[in-house]
Order: C-alpha cells, then sequence, then structure tokens
C-alpha cells in the first residue's frame, strides 16, 4: 500500500471518521472544526492525489463529488504499521512491543488489557 501525506492523511480521517464518505463540504467543515481551513483547491488537489492512488473513489451527486474512501482506516493503519516494524525492527515484532515496554510506552494496565484482547482472540479462533 502507497504512504500517503500527512496532508492526504488529514483529509483521509475527516472522511473515515464521517462513516468512510464525505461531500467537499463535510471535508471543509471538518477541516475548520481541527483550525486547519484549507482552500477549496487544496482540497481538491488532495483528493484528486489521493483518488490516483487508490485511496479514494468519486461519485456525482448532482453538481457535488461525493468521496468515498477504498482504504478503511484500520487497514491504512495495519499497513503503515507493518512498514514501520520490517523498516525499523526487521520485521521482529517482539523487539517492537519489547520497546514499548521497555520505555514505558505501555502501562501495566495496557498489558493487561492487551493479554486479555489476546486470550480472547484465541478463544474466537478455536
Amino acid at each position: 500500500m502507497q504512504q500517503i501525506s500527512d496532508y492526504e492523511l488529514e483529509l483521509m480521517k475527516i472522511i473515515w471518521a464521517n462513516g468512510g464518505t464525505a461531500l467537499y463540504a463535510d471535508i471543509f467543515k471538518g477541516l475548520e472544526d481541527k483550525g486547519t481551513p484549507w482552500t477549496k483547491n487544496t482540497i481538491i488537489t488532495l483528493s484528486s492525489r489521493l483518488i490516483e492512488k487508490g485511496f479514494l473513489t468519486t461519485n456525482k451527486i448532482g453538481r457535488r463529488n461525493e468521496y468515498k474512501a477504498i482504504v478503511s482506516a484500520e487497514e491504512y493503519q495495519s499497513a503503515q504499521t507493518m512498514q514501520f516494524v520490517n523498516k525499523i525492527y526487521e520485521g521482529d515484532m517482539k523487539n517492537f512491543v519489547s520497546m514499548l515496554i521497555d520505555n514505558r510506552m505501555l502501562s501495566p494496565t495496557d498489558y493487561e488489557e492487551l493479554l486479555k484482547r489476546w486470550r480472547e482472540g484465541e478463544r474466537e479462533n478455536e
């Protein structure tokens, strides 16, 4: 999966938060609510790039464009996490998690919650 710029990601976050579809007005309002209003040309340019990269499609609704996410937030997060782990930790997820624990980025409570989630997932796969 292609990587997207920080600005493209901001646009995608708004679309994802809007249930995976958004009109230009929804995107504009989402950016405005975040305190980062962009010009119409910027939004259209970034949307076009995301369409070219295979992240969005567009449908005409009257005279307006509706943007629809092809890639979900979860798919993007998963792909970017794997790319990061492969690049920095040579694919060794154990070393990545160890670093999180060693540097207290995961609290004991976080660890217990993750362990519970792991066990629930194992039961679902049985």
